[in-house]
């Protein structure tokens, strides 16, 4: 058999640059001397607190470019939001739309912001809503609503878990009451129990109204949390507030037939003439892409399958002060086209996992909040139409996105658009 050098393998890049083993244990090596750069201790915001941390970031980078004047006048408001202020990074924001959706509770023509450095992707989604609109509008329907922690605990044994949850289902209505003493808008709506030998997960999901609520029911959930290890009648050897079954900011498979914050479905009607004159393809042909795509994301692993609904919730969601983290939760879903009756093209997307709120964390800050102003869904009664809207949202890019692929658009687009 030929002997294989190393850098024949593939993953051999560490090999080809540090031959030498002395060289590669002194650059791995433990440093233990005292950080030459120290910012300040304070996470605060403050004119004292920023001079400081400027005076050593000064030469590193231009402090105009984070800290321009209109940031230094908004310095303060950013103090519940971020810890160790320095600036702001500005984004390019634009506007797709008109798309008009008909829903339970968005029923609009919406201009939609996007943040985003990625050429295309807002006149793709542009693309997606001016088809929407023309053909009537997408419907759009809030299905089901959640936000989940989930704490665990383990046990010596099995039967001293059955034990502990035996107590634990006598216990709902003192849970709630203890939940809901620590919010105004949250509400605990169920708990679900999962024994795995003798370690044992309950699954809180509240109601969290207009906010995203992670924090809320992290929260609510912790008080419920010291409550059950001072009084349980099982004593836990090990407990955990949150035990890594709510998915929280992780996609999970879970979710896909259940919910975690909104879940929403979307669909439309287009006619063969609308696909022609805004896609340049066929119904038959988007049909048979997404036939052959949804094998490819099985073979994958997927979860779930859609061609890109990361690429819209990601713009919105930094755009109008949402959780940007949760999109690796938000964007999965189910997206399926068919031939309808008259010859045209069904489509529709379901996405479960939308975290999002109209009030809250990032989205009372006034760029934020400016974007969620363009839609009219700011502050309180309008998570659930942002919900509806993001949801369309993503239907209109998977059309825009299967459309370019059919037609042999998508290269040429991000070429004309990205150079």
């Amino acid at each position: 058999m030929p002997k294989l050098n190393l850098s024949q393998r593939g993953n051999t890049t560490l090999f080809n640059q540090v031959s030498d083993t002395n060289e590669l244990e002194q650059l791995l090596e433990p440093h233990y001397e005292r950080p030459s750069l120290r910012l300040t201790p304070s996470p605060y915001v403050s004119q004292k607190n920023l001079a400081k941390r400027w005076d050593k970031l000064s030469e590193l980078a231009n402090q105009q470019a984070l800290l321009d004047q209109q940031s230094l006048e908004d310095a303060e408001l950013y103090n519940k939001n971020i810890e160790h202020f320095i600036g702001t990074v500005k984004l390019p924001v634009g506007v797709a739309g008109p798309l008009r959706v008909n829903g339970l509770h968005a029923n609009n023509d919406y201009l939609i912001p996007l943040a985003t450095t990625e050429a295309a992707l807002v006149a793709s989604y542009n693309r997606g809503a001016q088809l929407i609109t023309a053909a009537g509008g997408a419907s759009a329907m809030l299905l089901n609503e959640g936000v989940t922690r989930t704490p665990v605990f383990a046990f010596h044994r099995l039967a001293d878990a059955g034990q502990f949850v035996s107590w634990v289902v006598t216990q709902y209505d003192h849970f709630k009451q203890i939940a809901e003493s620590t919010t105004s808008h949250g509400k605990l709506h169920d708990i679900n129990i999962n024994i795995d030998g003798n370690q044992v997960y309950l699954v809180f999901e509240f109601h969290t109204g207009d906010a995203s609520g992670q924090n809320m029911v992290t929260i609510a959930t912790n008080e419920v949390f010291r409550y059950v290890l001072e009084h349980s009648p099982i004593e836990p050897k090990e407990a955990f507030l949150d035990g890594n079954l709510s998915g929280d900011k992780k996609p999970n498979a879970h979710t896909m037939r259940h919910v975690r914050g909104k879940k929403v479905a979307a669909d439309v009607h287009l006619s063969r003439q609308l696909i022609e004159k805004y896609l340049h393809t066929t119904p038959e042909k988007m049909v048979k892409f997404g036939q052959m795509t949804t094998t490819g994301s099985a073979l994958s692993g997927g979860i779930g399958v859609n061609a890109h609904y990361a690429n819209a919730l990601a713009a919105l969601y930094i755009a109008c002060g949402q959780d940007a983290a949760c999109v690796a939760e938000s964007a999965i879903g189910m997206t399926r086209m068919e031939i309808n009756e008259q010859g045209g093209l069904y489509a529709c997307v379901t996405l479960p996992n939308l975290m999002l709120g109209t009030v809250g964390g990032g989205t009372g800050l006034p760029s934020q909040k400016a974007c969620l102003d363009i839609m009219g869904l700011y502050g309180t009664g309008n998570a659930k139409a942002l919900a509806e809207v993001a949801a369309s949202l993503c239907l209109a890019g998977e059309l825009s996105i299967v459309g370019a692929f059919c037609a042999d658009h998508f290269s040429r687009a991000h070429q004309k658009l990205a150079r």
